[in-house]
């Protein structure tokens, strides 16, 4: 696997950057777009930042990072096979985990695309481009960096920051950062973001409201940084001040039907703030294969091929839905007998014959019209960030440092989100109802581990006690369902299936390939500002 370093110093060599020409599901190839004359016209920028929401540097991590990390690790899916990505479910991770290390490269590749885009743009860009077409387009540029580094943070605390890819050719040994650098450093580039991002954009690409939900989300995590006990008051305030403006002056709502959400057709809907666009025919570690890895059973897939990796949802997932959340349950869990007429339409729906994830399983080439689609490339433009979760995180934000709250505007956004997921709504929001939420609601996107290392910063022992009660109660592992008593079983009598969970667990190793090419990553975190 090649180190970070050197993905960079080779981005940085080769200077060219995929666009695309009249939407996002028209680019050109690399060679097409070079550094010498390119950056000439505002369409040219509107290419280059085009090129920031999908391709390779994105696949790896949609594939590597976003379920493994994020689903697998908090307990919300698990295996019975793969090695690495049983050492996720079972807290046995190496250094030579190829889910982390492809997690960590992928990031990276995703922060030197940035940080070429944005340099070039500052340097090379045409003085006949307005300033602020300029400002617009290094604005896209830089919420996309600042995702990739929220989630280098998240998952592994303190990281180099890069912000010249070509630094690296003189000193290409980095140290590490301090955690709380890594996070302003993301907040900065969101607030440049949210200040000259438009209001509203061509569908797929982000916005002021993208950005000032990744704020919030930022803020909110920062707060509880350091702060073991309670959270940083002015941290949630701002928190609350971002994810607040979005929630009430963005003229955003939510998609009437959970299910809709995650349907291609639906692509970049009124909720979606930020989605990877990925293209039909995309070649292999370029396009989005979820449901290829992951899928439950190759039934559904292009060719009837993939379902390699089934992602079985936990027992711990299953009963957090409540008897009435069966619209989200149905969206995101298979369960045996379930009925999906949008799955293998020609040969009149699919039947669930067993558990599974659904979520991100969207069918084949002729269930979603695009005859190009194969398993390298579903058209589904998942999001990375959705209103629901802004309301949420708007909610938890006024709730703050509180055992509970019966706040006006927390109790109204938190149950918008409940009242489309048809369960009852509620008059006092506390702290594990609010973790119960955000994990149905936006189970397998990639959050619940974020939402767990954010709740390890201020309330680390309750954080690992969490970890440690899905073991002691048998929840950490896959179930069966019978469809016709409606009784959900898992194994009672099995030891516990994970090493015991302490603090540390919520920080990833280093992949072992970084720490060879770079000594420097071993050393002491050194402040970045």
């Amino acid at each position: 696997m090649k180190s970070t370093n050197k993905i960079i110093i080779i981005l940085l060599l080769a200077a060219a950057i995929a666009g695309c020409k009249k939407s996002f599901l028209d680019r050109p190839s690399n060679s097409q777009i070079s550094s010498n004359n390119f950056y000439k016209t505002t369409s040219d920028l509107r290419l280059a930042t085009a090129s920031l929401y999908a391709g390779g540097e994105w696949g790896r991590w949609n594939r590597s990072g976003m379920l493994p990390l994020g689903d697998v690790l908090a307990g919300t899916g698990s295996f019975g096979y793969s090695n690495d990505l049983v050492q996720l479910f079972t807290r046995t991770i190496t250094a030579q985990n190829s889910y982390v290390t492809d997690g960590w490269t992928g990031l990276y590749s995703i922060v030197a695309q940035c940080n070429t885009v944005i340099n070039a743009i500052q340097a090379q860009a045409a003085a006949s481009i307005p300033l602020a077409e300029k400002n617009a387009a290094i604005a896209e540029a830089k919420f996309v960096r600042a995702v990739a580094y929220y989630h280098l943070a998240v998952y592994w605390g303190a990281v180099p920051i890069v912000e010249d890819n070509s630094k690296l050719i003189e000193n290409p040994l980095l140290p590490r950062n301090i955690v709380s650098d890594v996070y302003k450093f993301a907040a900065k580039d969101l607030t440049y973001a949210a200040q000259y991002l438009p209001k509203t954009d061509e569908k797929g690409r982000v916005t002021t409201w993208s950005a000032q939900g990744m704020l919030g989300k930022v803020y909110l995590t920062m707060a509880g940084w350091g702060k073991s006990g309670s959270r940083d008051q002015a941290l949630l305030d701002s928190a609350k001040k971002y994810a607040g403006n979005v929630c009430k002056n963005s003229g955003l709502s939510l998609l009437p039907n959970y299910a809709d959400l995650f349907k291609s057709q639906n692509n970049d809907n009124q909720e979606s703030l930020f989605a990877l666009q990925w293209a039909a025919g995309a070649t292999y570690g370029n396009g989005n294969d979820l449901q290829t890895w992951y899928a439950p059973t190759n039934e559904v897939l292009p060719s009837k091929n993939g379902g390699w990796q089934s992602l079985a949802p936990s027992y711990d997932l299953y009963r957090m839905y409540s008897a009435k959340d069966t619209v989200r349950r149905k969206a995101t869990i298979m369960l045996n007998g379930d009925f999906y007429p949008e799955l293998n339409q020609a040969a009149g729906g699919y039947k669930a014959t067993g558990t599974g994830m659904k979520k991100h399983v969207i069918g084949n080439e002729k269930d979603n019209n695009a005859p190009t689609m194969d398993i390298w490339s579903s058209v589904e433009h998942n999001s990375y960030l959705r209103l629901a979760d802004v309301y949420l995180i708007y909610a938890e934000a006024i709730l703050g440092n509180n055992t509970a709250t019966s706040d006006g505007d927390a109790l109204t956004y938190f149950n918008k989100v409940r009242a489309r997921a048809g369960v009852d709504i509620v008059t006092a929001i506390t702290p594990a109802l609010l973790r119960v939420e955000r994990r149905v609601e936006l189970a397998y996107e990639g959050q619940y581990w974020m939402d767990l290392v954010r709740y390890s910063y201020y309330a680390p022992n309750d954080a690992v006690k969490l970890l440690n009660d899905q073991d002691a109660t048998h929840g950490r592992i896959s179930f069966t369902y019978d469809p016709k008593t409606r009784i959900a079983t898992r194994d009672t009598t099995a030891t516990p299936t994970a090493l015991p969970a302490t603090i540390s667990s919520f920080t990833l190793p280093i992949p072992a390939s970084e720490l060879v090419s770079d000594p420097k990553l071993t050393q002491p975190p050194v402040p970045y500002y």
